[in-house]
């Protein structure tokens, strides 16, 4: 079983041990490269660094930083601790970089370990026959899908979720809803700052493994 206390050192400076979420993506077969190049434009601030650019008004916490990284941990993985809120990228040379992230709202977050099979620039978004079952007023109007852009619900980049070659529907994405990172507010994704979530795809290939540690195994990190 996963939990943090495989996954987390430290909460700070070492490391050791997602508005909507669940969704069916498809390819952003609507929009150009060149539609792809303005829009990462429009959601990157002028003169952005990754570290210290904060027009969001993210708690800096949340913003991503390199941190240490406990032995044997497979680079190019990805770790979530669903309790912090962070999302780990394992890096060579014993380093990861910490992004802040949203995750799921109770009882849609399903922890576990996933395997990174596609990912996309700018997709287009579905939302499930669940999400419409469970919230028609919210998601009804969507059931043909949304054309990608900034305020598409998957942001500007999104990674899909597998377990063997089964799609769960879920993602790690972009937002157009940044003040959510931190917080339980997707319909079961992980949601990223979506210039964040640019760096993180730059950064991850397809195939590696995503862990998911749950949000209710809390450990005291050590010092």
């Amino acid at each position: 079983m996963l939990t943090r206390r495989h996954f987390i050192q430290t909460s700070t400076a070492l490391f050791s041990a997602t508005a909507l979420g669940t969704v069916a993506g498809t390819p952003a077969l609507a929009a150009s490269k060149s539609d792809w190049e303005r829009w990462d434009a429009q959601v990157t601030p002028a003169g952005f660094d990754l570290e210290t650019s904060n027009p969001w008004g993210l708690h800096k916490r949340f913003l991503p930083r390199r941190v240490e990284a406990k032995d044997g941990l497979r680079p190019g993985d990805i770790h979530v601790d669903a309790v912090a809120r962070y999302l780990y990228l394992v890096e060579e040379g014993g380093t990861a970089m910490r992004y802040g992230v949203a995750i799921g709202r109770d009882g849609l977050y399903e922890p576990g370990t996933y395997t990174i099979r596609r990912k996309a620039k700018w997709p287009t978004w579905t939302p499930t026959p669940a999400m419409i079952k469970r919230e028609p007023e919210v998601y009804e109007q969507y059931a043909d899908g949304m054309d990608p852009g900034p305020r598409n619900a998957l942001g500007s980049r999104a990674l899909y979720l597998y377990v063997g070659n089964r799609d769960t529907y879920l993602r790690i994405h972009g937002t157009p809803y940044p003040r959510s990172i931190g917080t339980r507010a997707s319909s079961g994704c992980v949601r990223m700052v979506m210039a964040h979530v640019i760096d993180l795809y730059d950064r991850v290939d397809t195939g590696v493994t995503a862990h998911l540690y749950p949000a209710e195994s809390y450990v005291t990190a050590l010092s």
